[in-house]
């Protein structure tokens, strides 16, 4: 299992922004070893109850709270990332486990079982999970990103634009998958991720976006479309 806890900030920001913002940030921080010339596609599958309990509680401000979701980089692969994300006060948990794409397309198709095959506890505290609130997959939510790494605070950038999703097909590993955008394409979000504090010359270029800070996720901008609610 890896483990990831540190602090996240998320802000709205125009594409000439986030170009500009790059720009800032590659001269301060190193490129994510996984960009290419315009970063890196990311594409998660994203599971709830069958009441949305983790929707619901994200759009009702619940101090604790989760997000279960597979995670692929590129649907030619192999492989995919099962992940617990919680909110735990000012800190972000994210756990994850590599599964084979044999065992994902499993948990896709409803055998949580799959999981008890791997011998890491954290796969077999999910498959209880998954057993005891009935989990299943809700919806895709894929974009591309952009990230920047700091060597202190374990400071990690990202920008991610091109935000789409589906919630009407499930197929995670489909380079043809059909989506439809969940946000302006005019925007973007910057998140920025640290440990302890934010070192002063990261604060002092995010400063022009501090008006602009989003508490909103991907998963609830493409779940927020079949709820009918106005974002």
């Amino acid at each position: 299992m890896a483990e990831v806890v540190r602090q996240e900030k998320k802000y709205l920001i125009t594409q000439s922004q986030r170009i500009q913002l790059q720009h800032q940030f590659s001269v301060l921080i190193k490129s994510d070893p996984h960009n290419e010339s315009n970063g890196y596609r990311v594409r998660s599958l994203y599971f709830d109850t069958l009441n949305d309990r983790d929707f619901q509680e994200k759009e009702d401000g619940v101090e604790r709270r989760r997000k279960l979701r597979l995670r692929v980089y590129n649907p030619q692969d192999d492989f995919a990332l099962l992940e617990v994300k919680q909110k735990e006060g000012a800190y972000q948990r994210k756990r994850s486990v590599k599964l084979t794409r044999r065992q994902a397309e499993a948990l896709i198709q409803g055998y949580p079982e799959v999981l008890l095959e791997c011998s890491d506890p954290f796969a077999a505290e999910c498959y209880g999970m998954i057993r005891v609130q009935l989990y299943q997959p809700k919806t895709i939510v894929e974009y591309q990103r952009f990230a920047l790494i700091g060597s202190e605070n374990n400071i990690r950038i990202t920008f991610d634009h091109q935000i789409r999703a589906t919630e009407g097909c499930f197929h995670l590993f489909d380079p043809k998958l059909s989506l439809v955008p969940v946000f302006p394409m005019a925007q973007a979000v910057l998140e920025v991720k640290f440990n302890h504090f934010l070192p002063s010359y990261i604060q002092r270029v995010i400063q022009v976006c501090d008006h602009s800070e989003l508490s909103v996720s991907k998963y609830t901008l493409a779940r927020r479309i079949s709820h009918s609610v106005v974002f």
